[in-house]
């Protein structure tokens, strides 16, 4: 997809999008942003590493229990969408954030995954600051292994939505792509593990 944009290559709009739709299945049934950390929900943490990491605007996209995270959560200063087709994976979501991004002026989005509360502001700010161009496309590293967050200038929006399907997210159109990604660093200031079971869990305060 190409726009007739400006191409903000010194300053980019950069958007923060927050995949929180999960339903927490291996978790028995507990909605991932709304599980407790540093006495929030978690949800709170992955919007405070986008914001403090430079993304703006924030973009939101709920579905398990979405209703119960607006009443809880501070989600101050976010565009918030409802996936309803949520239980039909990380795919939808993406789609969904995505296409609301569209209506922005953001040259690229920023996404990182609510259930990784060890990525912080700092790995955030790092991804952010390898784009180039709105067909920019990169990814944290940890130890040389690809994760998140990731970054997809604007350009390459309308693929990665057509390729999101299931659970598997951006997962296949990066694999395409691997070479035309940048790599950047973060094991030394961030952590990419999941909280996807009650072993998991070990890692919220």
């Amino acid at each position: 997809m190409t726009t007739d944009r400006p191409r903000r290559a010194e300053n980019p709009e950069v958007a923060g999008l927050l995949l929180a739709a999960g339903g927490g299945r291996r978790l028995g049934g507990r909605p991932k942003a709304l599980l407790e950390h540093r006495g929030r929900p978690l949800i709170e943490h992955a919007v405070r590493s986008l914001r403090n990491g430079g993304c703006g605007p924030l973009h939101v996209v709920l579905g398990a229990a979405a209703e119960e995270v607006r009443a809880r959560a501070d989600l101050t200063g976010c565009a918030v969408s409802v996936n309803p087709g949520w239980e039909e994976g990380m795919g939808s979501s993406l789609r969904l954030g995505l296409a609301a991004l569209t209506a922005t002026d953001a040259d690229a989005a920023l996404v990182l995954l609510v259930d990784q509360p060890g990525i912080g502001a700092e790995a955030v700010a790092r991804v952010r600051l390898a784009y180039r161009s709105r067909a920019s496309l990169a990814a944290a590293s940890y130890g040389g292994e690809r994760s998140h967050p990731v970054l997809f200038g604007a350009d390459r929006w309308t693929d990665i939505a057509e390729a999101a399907v299931g659970d598997q997210g951006a997962r296949s159109y990066l694999r395409e792509h691997r070479d035309a990604i940048t790599l950047v660093e973060c094991s030394d200031v961030a952590e990419a593990y999941d909280i996807d079971t009650s072993r998991d869990l070990k890692h919220l305060e």
